[in-house]
């Protein structure tokens, strides 16, 4: 992950800060909890007025795209071979140019320090989350705090609406970079933070269920260790339905310990 600092040359005080996740080409934008609509990027105003200070993905890629030369730019394969880019980059771009443009005066700077607001704010990140058959999503975030949220309570959030009405879309969601946000097919993003304020708080930790998943789960090869028979039995077992799989894999599949220890009463 790379930060910058998002300043303002001409007033010389500090917009907030842009973390880019660079395996995920996603960024973020955090904004200072000062800024009101008069202070903050124009882009960025509809949310500062909402008090929303942690800025949406796509919307903090927008913010960056607006800031480059666009990839459609005539004479671009010149432009990145000047500045010996092997391909189009906006990060790449935003970073030589300091993040400067023509329609303000902010610029960035790079920095290794996290910001002791946003680190803060991270807390209520996800750590992991997944959802349920039952039209739940389970939420473990970085406070520790683990919650179970029902769908119908986010009825109007944004980044919802196409999940909560196509349960395979539903049932693809999971962790976005850096635990902003819970996505769907990675095109449907809901903020950590709407699932921590809709979520019922459950006395549960990741820890518990991590524990759960090393003790109370095993595999094909570990089935037939316990019950001291060939794969075949296992095969047998699944069809004939004494044995259900919790997940079905090419090259063995997954079950519970309690199911596997109950074909032998």
């Amino acid at each position: 992950m790379k930060l910058y600092k998002i300043l303002d040359g001409e007033n010389a005080y500090s917009i907030g800060i842009l973390l880019y996740y660079e395996k995920a080409k996603s960024c973020i934008i955090e904004l200072e909890e000062g800024l009101d609509e008069w202070t903050a990027p124009l882009l960025l105003t509809s949310y500062v007025k909402k008090g929303i200070f942690t800025i949406p993905r796509d919307v903090s890629r927008l913010w960056v795209r607006e800031r480059v030369i666009p990839s459609d730019r005539q004479n671009i394969g010149a432009i990145l071979a000047y500045h010996r880019l092997k391909s189009y980059d906006e990060m790449a771009l935003l970073e030589l140019a300091d993040g400067k443009c023509a329609q303000d005066s902010l610029y960035i700077q790079k920095t290794d320090t996290l910001p002791k607001y946003v680190a803060i704010r991270q807390q209520k990140n996800l750590v992991e989350c997944f959802p349920t058959d039952g039209g739940y999503i389970l939420c473990f975030f970085a406070d520790g705090t683990a919650k179970r949220v029902d769908i119908e309570k986010l009825n109007g959030v944004e980044g919802m609406e196409k999940p909560a009405q196509n349960r395979q879309l539903f049932l693809s969601g999971r962790i976005g970079p850096g635990g902003y946000a819970m996505t769907f097919d990675d095109a449907y993003d809901v903020a950590a933070t709407d699932l921590y304020r809709a979520g019922e708080t459950l006395p549960l930790r990741l820890e518990d269920l991590i524990a759960f998943i090393d003790r109370g789960t095993c595999d094909t090869g570990e089935s037939c260790e316990e019950l001291n028979c060939s794969r075949q039995n296992i095969s047998y077992l699944i069809k004939q339905g004494s044995l259900k799989p919790i997940k079905e894999e090419v090259n063995g599949n997954l079950f519970l310990k309690s199911d596997i220890l109950k074909t032998r009463w």
